[in-house]
């Protein structure tokens, strides 16, 4: 079955991914500023470039949300 269909976006905002990342992958001075935390999240934009590190999953699609993006998972 060969049907072309036109995805439509279903926002107007951006997409943004949200993703965990270990400590342990992050540059030193970024390390030094996480009070032991072993794991934060990225938000970053579809060409790849973070835009930010937060604490928790819940607190990056909030950030992401409170600046008009439409955040998405990525494993």
């Amino acid at each position: 079955m060969d049907t072309p269909f036109e995805f439509k976006q279903e926002t107007d905002r951006p997409i943004v991914y949200v993703r965990a990342v270990a400590a342990d992958d992050l540059p030193e001075e970024v390390r030094s500023q996480l009070m032991g935390a072993e794991r934060v999240y990225a938000v970053h934009d579809s060409s790849g470039e973070r835009l930010a590190l937060v604490k928790d999953r819940n607190m990056a699609f909030v950030l992401a949300r409170q600046n008009n993006l439409a955040p998405v998972a990525v494993h």
